[in-house]
Formats: structure tokens, sequence, C-alpha cells
């Protein structure tokens, strides 16, 4: 196939994107390169939405095309999850938001990058995040957001976190297409962006990592 999978994606030819996917898998090639490819394919389909060339139709069907990429390849990343973990990080998405695309995005990588992740899901109430972070002690808690009504609850539960002294070897991350720097001062988050490999490497960076 000449074609790249990332314009595969964007051209929303799914079961073309399937195929791809599954034959190179099975031809043994790194899964974080497959993933980053159809990830690029997703953020050209995002500049087309933003544009208006495309419609909410094609950026939903193109968000399904994606996860259905990430369920054929888990099992080749958990082939070469070791048994210690680099890290433990826990991502949610706050009560009155129920977007997980870019949170299902984010957990993979990281568990592809030997993270071992707590992923508390959707529409989740801060109160539960509270317990989970006292009980698990990661070291990192994500919030991914795509509703501007979720950002109160950010800063809320950020702001419970520090009273509670749960904050001194924890790092806070925020991503999402409503995040900005300006929200990330405004939650008192120690990291911001809108790409889940730079999430990643934010981690990697974060304990050590290269």
């Amino acid at each position: 196939m000449t074609k790249s999978l990332s314009d595969a994606i964007v051209n929303l030819e799914r079961d073309e994107v399937f195929e791809s996917v599954r034959k190179r898998a099975d031809a043994g090639e790194d899964p974080i390169k497959i993933i980053e490819e159809c990830r690029q394919g997703m953020k050209v389909v995002g500049d087309l939405y933003t544009k208006g060339d495309y419609y909410l139709s094609e950026l939903m069907l193109s968000g399904e095309i994606f996860k259905e990429t990430f369920r054929i390849l888990e099992p080749y990343l958990g082939k070469s999850t070791p048994a210690k973990a680099l890290g433990k990080v826990m991502i949610v998405t706050l009560k009155g938001d129920i977007h997980d695309l870019g949170k299902n995005i984010v957990t993979t990588l990281l568990r592809a990058h030997k993270f071992e992740v707590e992923d508390l899901g959707v529409d989740v109430d801060p109160r539960m995040v509270v317990e989970k972070v006292k009980e698990i002690r990661p070291q990192f808690v994500g919030f991914s957001c795509l509703m501007t009504t979720t950002l109160e609850l950010m800063k809320q539960t950020a702001h419970t976190l520090s009273e509670l002294g749960l904050r001194e070897n924890l790092k806070l991350m925020i991503g999402g297409g409503v995040t900005t720097p300006f929200v990330k001062r405004y939650i008192g988050a120690d990291f911001q962006t809108v790409d889940a490999m730079e999430g990643v490497h934010y981690c990697i960076h974060a304990i050590g990592g290269k």
C-alpha cells in the first residue's frame, strides 16, 4: 500500500486503516510508530474541522476509527511491558464532561512507554479523585478536558489536593482542546498540552528518563 496510514485516516477509509494496522503489527513493526502515524492523521482531521472543511460527523467518525486502532494494537503493546513500571499516572475526565478520546490516547501511549496508568474514566466526581490519590499515591495526575464547564472543578480539585498535602510529590497535568497556558496557571497545574505525546514526554522527563 503506497498511501500512508495517516492519509487513510484523513480520508476516513476505515477498512484500509484497519487492514494496514493489522498487517504492520503482525509484521513486527513498533506499535508506537503505528499509533503516532494514526495520531498525525487525527491532527489533520482536527485542523480540517477547525477550518470548516470537515463537519462534526467526519470528526466523530475519525475518532471511532482511531479508537479501533488502539483496540487492535493493544495486544502488541502489552507484549513489551516490563514487570517494573517507570512511574504511576492517574488520569480522569471530571464530572460534567464525557469526552474520552484524548484521555484514551494518552492512557494508551503512557502504558506503551512503560507507565502504570489508573484510568478513572469520565464524568467522575472530584471526591473520588482525591480518595484515589490517597489510595494509590501516583506521581502524576492528569485531567482531560473538552468542556469549559469542568475548569472550575479542576481548580477546586487541585486546591483540595494541595490543602490535604497531596501535591508535594505529585505533578498535576491538564490536557484537551479547551486548555491553555492561562488555564494551567488558573488551575495551578504543573503542565498543560493539547498533544498526547507531549504529555508522555513530560512524564518521562519529570522522572529523570530520556
